[in-house]
């Protein structure tokens, strides 16, 4: 299991959840009422579900992919931390993990 701690955008806590090995941080937060919308279901054509990633086992995380990187780019707020959602699968390496809301978010599917 993961604890996952939700931050708000302005760094205050939100609320810690746990969650097993296997499961995509975007339907994570999204069953924990975060503001992610994640518009294209995972398929990495909008930025609805950038999060900034810090604390815990961070390093833990495979690196993003180029495509991931690429649509990064329109993300509000992006910075090294920043990650998709959708792209985020948690191992049993992963034991904790900090997941912060970006300040909004741009739908680059709706442009």
């Amino acid at each position: 299991m993961t604890l996952i701690r939700f931050l708000r955008a302005d760094g205050s806590e939100d609320r810690s959840i746990e969650a097993p090995a296997g499961s995509r941080l975007l339907d994570i937060a999204q069953a924990s009422a975060q503001p992610l919308e994640g518009t294209c279901e995972g398929a990495m054509a909008c930025s609805t579900c950038h999060v900034l990633i810090s604390g815990g086992d961070t390093e833990k995380l495979p690196r993003p992919s180029d495509e991931e990187e690429d649509m990064l780019d329109f993300a509000v707020g992006a910075s090294r931390a920043s990650r998709l959602a959708c792209q985020i699968v948690l191992t049993a390496e992963i034991a904790t993990l900090d997941v912060r809301m970006p300040p909004g978010s741009v739908d680059m599917s709706r442009r």
